[in-house]
């Protein structure tokens, strides 16, 4: 059984750091490209962060980029992202997501698998 269990949402002041982490079992982690999406109601999910399976790639849009840093452990199966000088434009629920690794990294993520979420508020 597939599951990835994301931790590490709450609420955060403005310029607050956060630390999610998503924990993968029921499949191989290392065929797997990771990643974090995040959803605001009535909005598309959106990409925040994705690291290749090997852990050598990673991508970040323009909104995060400098302040978010995804990263993984095979080891441990663990996929981290790092969200500092945070901003109430984050408050989203943020999702663990994995994808096949057929292709690189994109702009995007399939969500082969998909967590269950994680609500992240950031207060003015």
């Amino acid at each position: 059984q597939v599951q990835l269990v994301e931790s590490g949402g709450g609420l955060v002041q403005a310029g607050g750091s956060l630390r999610l982490s998503c924990a993968a079992s029921g499949f191989t982690f290392t065929l797997y490209h990771m990643g974090w999406l995040r959803q605001v109601p009535g909005k598309e999910r959106e990409l925040v962060a994705a690291i290749s399976w090997s852990g050598d790639s990673t991508f970040y849009p323009d909104s995060v980029k400098g302040r978010f840093a995804i990263s993984r452990d095979n080891a441990k199966n663990t996929v981290t992202l790092e969200m500092n000088s945070l901003k109430p434009e984050d408050t989203a629920v943020y999702y663990c997501a994995a994808d096949f690794r057929n292709r690189p990294i994109t702009t995007q993520m399939r969500g082969d698998y998909l967590g269950q979420g994680t609500q992240v508020t950031v207060s003015p």
